[in-house]
């Protein structure tokens, strides 16, 4: 396996470790735990540190330590406060376009949420993401995707994002926007869309208030 390959291995596992929450935020990095963990030596793992540093997922402080940055709750209400103005928009749009073979899937695993299943976060977060990716592509905006997942992966480095473990009201939601797609009324799916985002940081707020 070249460096280069080592590199990008190195920068996808650490990565989704701070994601998924395994290397918390304000967690010190140590380049040597992490070669030895993954089993790499420097050169390859400071490529990928510093592609981290540079999407500002660690940081350097003036000691040269290297840190997992926190993501503050203001932050993430900005970045769903973002999000609602460009996915209303997209799933008007995409009510002009009708419904896709993905959004139709997604609906019937939306369903079993809503009905209760029970399911860990990160499971329900990859399909919260095909959603949303799902109703980009509908809208046939190319860009949006590429956007959303940047800002996806920001929000889900805040804590806040994991404290959920319920997830029938946000797939009822859900549900809502996909059947005004299906109907091909771009208002109720303006609205539809925008009305999750109210919940998505109304849930967020409630959150902060009890802790």
């Amino acid at each position: 396996m070249t460096s280069e390959t080592l590199a990008q291995m190195a920068y996808r596992r650490i990565k989704q470790d701070i994601l998924e929450g395994r290397i918390p935020p304000d967690t010190i990095v140590s380049e040597r735990e992490l070669a030895e963990k993954l089993g790499i030596s420097r050169t390859p793992l400071r490529s990928a540190l510093s592609r981290l540093e540079r999407e500002n997922v660690i940081g350097r402080l003036d000691n040269g330590v290297l840190l997992v940055r926190s993501v503050s709750v203001e932050q993430l209400i900005e970045i769903v406060q973002l999000r609602q103005m460009l996915e209303s928009a997209a799933a008007a749009r995409a009510a002009a376009f009708g419904l896709t073979p993905e959004l139709e899937r997604l609906r019937e695993v939306m369903a079993a949420y809503a009905d209760g299943l029970n399911v860990a976060f990160d499971d329900f977060w990859k399909e919260d993401d095909l959603f949303h990716v799902a109703v980009a592509q509908a809208a046939r905006l190319d860009i949006l995707p590429g956007i959303l997942a940047e800002q996806r992966a920001i929000a889900r480095r805040c804590t806040i994002t994991r404290t959920h473990d319920r997830f029938a009201d946000q797939a009822r939601e859900h549900i809502a926007v996909i059947d005004a797609i299906a109907r091909g009324d771009a208002e109720a799916a303006r609205d539809a869309m925008s009305c999750h985002f109210d919940n998505v940081r109304h849930r967020f707020l409630n959150w902060l208030s009890r802790h």
